[in-house]
């Protein structure tokens, strides 16, 4: 197995390593739980980077690197949405961890269309640009709640220093990246509706 090949692997592993330092009864946990998903978070960016620049593009790469990017990205928000250890208010809203984990199904769903029929799909540019702003969202609320512990205790007062202003840049946060989640989704479809011309 190649060198991207193997960091999209180790992705898997760290988002399980991720969601169990999640729940760690430590001091830190969120904070550790913060710096696996920030390490996962990378191997996507070296695994494409290694992989273009080796010439080493592969079948398994475009199937399981934003297979593993799904996997990881779901973990995080349903964590975010479901940890009763954050305030209602600054909890991920669930109905917002719902539109992406759907989008990622329909885009799954449509790689199966395309398996199917003898193709393979590899991840488009926007979708790596959607990506991003998912990873930076979940490092924004993961931070508002490492902000508590003694790692990243340095970083509160931004957190509370203006509460209205970091309300208004959390739900701008994520608000960007739902409807780049959700353009995205409908771009991916739109450019292989070809798949579907026998419905």
């Amino acid at each position: 197995m190649n060198l991207p090949n193997k960091l999209t692997l180790s992705r898997l592993i760290l988002t399980a390593v991720f969601v169990v330092c999640f729940y760690i009864p430590w001091s830190n946990t969120v904070s550790l739980a913060l710096i696996i998903f920030g390490i996962a978070s990378a191997t996507d960016y070296f695994d494409g980077q290694i992989a273009r620049a080796r010439g080493i593009v592969t079948n398994f790469g475009k199937l399981f690197d934003p297979l593993a990017d799904k996997i990881l990205i779901a973990a995080a928000f349903v964590l975010l949405s479901s940890d009763k250890g954050i305030p209602e208010a600054a909890r991920m809203p669930a109905w917002i961890t719902i539109v992406i984990l759907a989008r990622e199904f329909f885009v799954t769903g449509i790689r199966l269309v395309a398996a199917g029929q003898g193709a393979v799909l590899s991840a488009e540019k926007l979708g790596k640009h959607k990506m991003l702003w998912q990873i930076l969202t979940v490092i924004y609320f993961m931070m508002r709640r490492a902000s508590e512990e003694p790692i990243f205790g340095f970083t509160h007062p931004a957190f509370t220093a203006n509460l209205e202003v970091e309300r208004v840049v959390a739900s701008a946060l994520v608000y960007f990246t739902t409807l780049l989640t959700l353009v995205s989704g409908f771009s991916y479809f739109w450019k292989n509706r070809h798949l579907f011309d026998d419905a």
